[in-house]
Parts: structure tokens; C-alpha cells; sequence
């Protein structure tokens, strides 16, 4: 069974639809990352912290997740995430921050 709503990794078009799962920082966040002139930097980040969450590595197409697409799958990562946004945001950050080494490695 394919679903046109699943990609091989986390696919950014997906963002909008994680507004309004957690609280105003986490909005803030999403509204943030969704605006034209948000870094590359920033985008992969973001999507790094959702690969990694949401598991996209191991999804495949025979699996539940893919089955019902990227889309739900991550709505679901989001509202079942046990620690505070805080904490989510945290994490965001820290893939920040290594996605800003991989780059500056690359480049040097």
C-alpha cells in the first residue's frame, strides 16, 4: 500500500500541521522555522530532530507509520513527546548545533 503522504525522511511541508499540539513555545517555535527566510541551517535542523524522533530511518513501506504517512506520524511524535517543549526545544538546538558543525566541516 502506498500513501503519497509518505516521504523517506521528515518533509517540512509538513510543519503547519504541528502548530498548535503543545504549548506557546513550541508554537513559537514551528511559526518561527516556517517563515521565508529561516536559515537552511535551521531547516535541517529541524528536520534531523524529527528524523530522529519520529523514527524515519526505520520506516519503510510495509510499515504502520508509512501507512498512514508522514503527516499523522509526526503529529502523533509531537503529542506523545513525554518531556516538557522546553526539553523538546532543547533538543532542537542541540541538532541545531551539530548540523552547524557538519556544515563548517564541510566548508573547511
Amino acid at each position: 500500500m502506498y500513501n503519497k503522504d509518505t516521504e523517506m525522511l521528515f518533509p517540512l511541508r509538513v510543519m503547519p500541521f504541528l502548530l498548535r499540539l503543545r504549548d506557546a513555545e513550541w508554537d513559537a517555535l514551528i511559526s518561527r522555522l516556517m517563515l521565508p527566510d529561516v536559515s537552511l541551517c535551521e531547516q535541517l535542523a529541524f528536520v534531523l530532530l524529527m528524523v530522529r524522533l519520529s523514527g524515519c530511518v526505520n520506516c519503510n513501506i510495509d510499515s504502520y507509520r508509512a501507512m498512514r504517512g508522514c503527516t499523522q506520524c509526526a503529529k502523533q511524535t509531537v503529542r506523545r513527546y513525554k518531556a516538557s517543549s522546553r526539553d523538546l526545544i532543547e533538543e532542537y538546538e542541540a541538532s541545531k548545533k551539530e548540523v552547524e558543525l557538519y556544515l563548517k566541516s564541510r566548508n573547511d
